[in-house]
């Protein structure tokens, strides 16, 4: 386990990462109630991801091991007029919680979204999980009245 002084390098995923990047979507989907872990699935859709243009996954990594990981995926949105940014899968491992690292995921995916010319990021987040729900209110992301909703074709 790392601590607040080892240096951690944010930096764009590659496709070595897919196997730690799945351990930390296992940890991540087993707090929300949506989602249920399935390391096949999981694998699979990163790599799809990795290949997709318009979409990118920065990774933290600490002492060469991967502890940290976000995703962000272009739509098309009419009331901008042009293109804004998905943001998933924020997570930290957890051994690596609470020394920031989730925080600087956040500023390099802003600041990867400002690159690419994106007019607004949105997320997904549990309405019951208050500890990320005041992450992102520190870090001056707002609710808004819409509502997800979700169906299987």
């Amino acid at each position: 386990m790392g601590t607040k002084s080892d240096p951690v390098l944010i930096r764009d995923a590659v496709a070595d990462d897919i196997p730690a990047m799945v351990e930390l979507l296992a940890q991540l989907f087993s707090i929300e109630q949506d989602f249920v872990p399935d390391a096949e699935k999981q694998g699979r859709g990163l790599a799809l991801l990795l290949a997709q243009p318009g979409a990118h996954v920065l990774v933290a990594e600490r002492e060469g091991r991967v502890v940290g990981m976000i995703s962000v995926q272009t739509l098309i949105s009419t009331a901008e007029g042009g293109a804004v940014g998905l943001v998933e899968d924020l997570v930290v491992g957890e051994g690596h919680r609470g020394e920031g690292i989730g925080g600087r995921l956040l500023r390099g995916m802003e600041a990867r979204a400002r690159e690419m010319g994106l007019s607004r990021l949105q997320l997904l987040a549990d309405s019951d999980n208050v500890p990320a729900l005041d992450f992102y209110t520190r870090r001056g992301w707002r609710r808004t009245s819409l509502l997800a909703l979700r169906r299987n074709p």
